[in-house]
């Protein structure tokens, strides 16, 4: 697994922009990943959904602090 790669992944798709990011989280846990990870294998996929959900629970399920 490749740490760098899943780094600039989650970077990626935080610049998507809060309310779009809990959107892909969701379709993410339905196993339906963005165009951005196609070329992740599956466990660095789930690593970046790990990262991703890590950083949005600071939100909370909303988009403000």
């Amino acid at each position: 697994m490749n740490r760098n790669r899943i780094d600039e992944h989650v970077e990626l798709l935080c610049q998507k922009g809060c309310r779009a990011l809990w959107k892909e989280i969701d379709r993410m846990d339905r196993g339906e990943f963005p165009q951005e990870l196609r070329k992740l294998d599956a466990r660095e996929k789930a690593e970046v959904l790990k990262e991703i959900k890590s950083i949005m629970a600071v939100y909370k399920g909303s988009c403000t602090l």
